[in-house]
């Protein structure tokens, strides 16, 4: 999929909304672990009742790692019905990859070609070979992990070194990378304050923006300093969405979830 024609679903849908698929089986209703895929039916009827209001999916691979081979066919079940079924669907595994040159190469096959995902997240820490192994399929993207939303970031991201904060020189280094209009970043809604100078340096690329909701990120806040001409925002909102209800009910209180914050989005839409 190309970044034109997530814009154009962006405007279609009026939504820039991303919802995370991140199942935990002791958080699904219960009548669920009767099925023989629980999780599959779980993001089924998610998929189902929201697919209108976002324009993105990001299964968070952790959660289905967590289960051995039944999560990982979980997963492989879930991108497929996306693909099959909705193939105008921006895809995003959150795998947080990134190692050496050979494996890099290995994991880009096995989340690109194998299980057909848009988009894999990246860890850059590791650095160029790492990162270029995964700019190197046409159409696909890889999301580097720039500024993250959790408290932790401040141990390493916002360092100075050298006169500049190495999440800076991350994306500064980045831009060089062979192929490098393939990238996205992951920027968190709790560091909106900080999307101002992100923006000087990579102006025009899309960013994953993660923490609005239960992490406490403003999406106005979030817009106002990382919003571009061409939108340029997938505000990715998981627990706020898909776990809205413990009950039978779970799929339609989610859309519900998810059509509030659409609706938010379409008011910045117009408003822009």
């Amino acid at each position: 999929m190309t970044t034109s024609h997530l814009i154009s679903e962006i405007q279609r849908k009026k939504s820039f909304l991303c919802i995370g698929l991140d199942v935990d089986l002791t958080k699904i209703p219960k009548h669920l672990l009767k099925e023989e895929d629980p999780i599959f039916a779980f993001n089924k009827a998610i998929i189902d009742a929201t697919h209108h209001l976002c324009v993105a999916y990001k299964p968070n691979t952790a959660f289905y790692e967590a289960y051995g081979l039944n999560g990982w066919k979980s997963l492989e079940r879930t991108i497929h019905y996306l693909n099959e079924n909705h193939p105008e669907i921006f895809t995003i595994a959150d795998a947080k990859r990134g190692d050496i040159g050979n494996t890099s190469k290995m994991y880009a096959k096995a989340f690109f070609e194998d299980l057909n995902f848009d988009s894999v997240t990246i860890a850059p820490y590791m650095g160029k070979d790492s990162v270029e192994p995964f700019l190197e399929f046409e159409n696909k993207y890889a999301i580097l992990l720039a500024l993250t939303s959790n408290q932790g970031a401040f141990d390493f991201q916002t360092k100075t070194i050298e006169g500049k904060e190495l999440y800076k020189e991350v994306l500064e280094t980045a831009a060089n990378y062979q192929n490098s209009d393939r990238l996205m970043y992951v920027v968190g809604a709790t560091k909106a304050e900080y999307l101002g100078e992100i923006r000087k340096i990579v102006p025009d690329s899309f960013l994953l923006v993660p923490g609005v909701g239960a992490q406490g990120g403003s999406l106005l806040e979030v817009c106002n300093y990382g919003m571009t001409s061409n939108i340029g925002l997938l505000i990715n909102s998981s627990r706020g969405i898909i776990y809205a209800s413990n009950g039978e009910d779970y799929a339609t209180a989610a859309a519900q979830a998810a059509s509030i914050l659409q609706q938010q989005m379409e008011d910045i839409l117009n408003a822009s």
